[in-house]
């Protein structure tokens, strides 16, 4: 990043990236307890900028009580079911109001998760969950998602890097579902899709626990 760019965000929020981006990229481990002093020193912040992002980190539940957040399975399966409601209401509403351009760029999502980089299958995988929670039409929806957008980056980068079974070819069984404008199809093939994530992500965490 260009010191000019830098230098026109205020430093709260380059102060909210920079944390952000290493406890998702795992250089700030789980279970890390966040000291507001400590932080600002490491990155050259005062401590004002830095209380400010550690606050929208909590408001994200990326740091809970003081410490770096190291999910549960409760946690985790307390995130999916929420997804599992809105993301299947939101993908029913999608089939029926998403608009002939957002549909490309779902099909768009699909190839690049066929034919793209690790990062660039994240990325897709991110747009495509966002164009069809969009697609509700409804603002709460749409910001309890996005309150959650760094923790299921967690669980995202589990499903990619370990290369979950289907992943794609879900995607696809939903944007035929969309493009059909059956609803309830589309509604059902997202849980079920939100389900085998959930069941992937817990047998990969089972895994680790016994290395």
């Amino acid at each position: 990043m260009s010191q000019d760019n830098k230098s026109s965000r205020p430093a709260s929020h380059q102060a909210y990236e920079v944390i952000r981006d290493r406890i998702l990229n795992g250089d700030i481990p789980s279970g890390t307890k966040v000291v507001e002093a400590k932080f600002a020193q490491e990155l050259g912040f005062s401590r004002t900028p830095v209380r400010e992002a550690l606050r929208q980190l909590i408001y994200e539940g990326l740091i809970i009580n003081k410490k770096v957040i190291q999910p549960t399975e409760k946690d985790l399966r307390n995130l999916f079911q929420v997804r599992i409601l809105l993301e299947g209401f939101s993908s029913q509403a999608a089939a029926i109001y998403l608009p002939e351009e957002k549909l490309n760029l779902l099909s768009q999502c699909i190839k690049v998760g066929r034919e793209g980089t690790t990062e660039e299958v994240m990325k897709a995988n991110e747009h495509f969950h966002e164009l069809i929670v969009q697609a509700s039409g409804n603002s709460e929806i749409i910001e309890i998602i996005n309150r959650m957008k760094s923790i299921i980056y967690l669980f995202r980068k589990t499903v990619v890097l370990h290369k979950r079974p289907f992943l794609i070819d879900e995607h696809e069984e939903i944007y035929k579902a969309i493009i059909a404008r059956d609803g309830q199809a589309a509604k059902q093939l997202m849980e079920n899709h939100l389900q085998a994530d959930l069941d992937f992500c817990l047998h990969i965490l089972g895994s680790a626990s016994y290395e």
